[in-house]
């Protein structure tokens, strides 16, 4: 018991330094290399963030723990929209750049309806997964395409972003920031990977069935690098970071972590038991784009509205 309570202690330290420095050495290459933290968000630090989900969902695939596997996808992503987006907004609310709202919000959209769809059958054969992965090298090339389509309209925002770059080469060198960056993402998925072990075992422990486990202990737990990256990125003004891994990371979930988890081995899981879990992921989606799509801004508002709804949610889940 205190093994594990010290797994916890230590992978929560883990986590906040290596949030620390990917958010300082992402942030410092986006400005270096006059790329919009939009794009990082959406590339180097959700795919980083979102290690943790694919380690724990392959494992749990290999094991045939379906209900792992699925919770910590289904959780993760009502985490991230819920508690990362809610508290991001509380503490810095952030703006929404219009390429996100025309590109990346369909895609996690669509994403989220291939869950429900391929569950249809009972189960997320290979070849689902394959067809998942495959999405998932499309909307990567789709943000790089974006990358390199970079325009700042504003003169003044140009002014800025001059400013930056100026600034961030005072600073360090570009070898310097990838390897702050590449440290930074070392620390998250090592210390997301000690937390869910302890976490997990834990909860084994006393008594909790595995597909409550996949939906709020491993799923919040593999959501912390998020979390930690997101409220750091938010701490330090970096708003577009912060909603950038949020959308990215949900993207990520679905498409590689259930498609690699699939490809495995095939994720049986009933449609009707998932009602609940399927609901709450499909309504957090749907309010994610609402709030993104309306004042291209998410107020504190709204961010304590998905704060305290994902509190309720978590509420119900424990009571199943």
């Amino acid at each position: 018991m205190l093994l594990h309570a010290g797994m916890l202690l230590l992978g929560l330290v883990l986590l906040y330094f290596g949030a620390e420095w990917l958010v300082k050495g992402a942030a410092g290459l986006a400005r270096a290399m006059g790329v919009r933290p939009l794009v990082v968000g959406l590339t180097v630090v959700a795919y980083g963030t979102s290690a943790p989900e694919l380690v724990v969902s392959v494992l749990a695939s290999l094991e045939g723990r379906s209900a792992i596997a699925l919770g910590n996808v289904m959780g993760s992503n009502i985490a991230n929209i819920g508690a990362i987006l809610g508290v991001t907004a509380l503490i810095h609310p952030p703006r929404v750049e219009a390429t996100l709202i025309r590109r990346e919000l369909p895609v996690l959209m669509a994403s989220t309806l291939c869950i429900p769809l391929f569950l249809l059958d009972g189960r997320v054969s290979r070849l689902e997964g394959v067809l998942l992965l495959a999405g998932t090298v499309g909307f990567t090339f789709l943000t790089l395409r974006l990358a390199r389509e970079l325009r700042v309209e504003a003169p003044e925002l140009r002014e800025e972003v001059r400013e930056e770059i100026q600034e961030e080469a005072a600073v360090g060198s570009r070898a310097a920031l990838v390897g702050l960056s590449t440290v930074g993402l070392v620390g998250l998925v090592a210390g997301g990977k000690l937390f869910v072990d302890g976490a997990s075992a834990l909860a084994l422990a006393f008594g909790m069935s595995e597909r409550v486990v996949g939906l709020t202990i491993v799923a919040v737990g593999t959501s912390l690098p998020e979390m930690a990256a997101s409220v750091v990125a938010a701490l330090r003004g970096h708003s577009a970071i912060a909603i950038g891994n949020v959308v990215g990371s949900n993207i990520f979930n679905i498409l590689l972590i259930l498609g690699c988890a699939a490809l495995t081995r095939p994720i049986e899981a009933s449609l009707g038991e998932l009602r609940m879990e399927l609901g709450a992921l499909l309504g957090f989606s749907l309010a994610a784009v609402l709030v993104m799509r309306g004042a291209r801004h998410v107020s504190r508002l709204e961010g304590g509205l998905l704060a305290a709804s994902y509190a309720m949610f978590l509420g119900v889940v424990a009571f199943m």
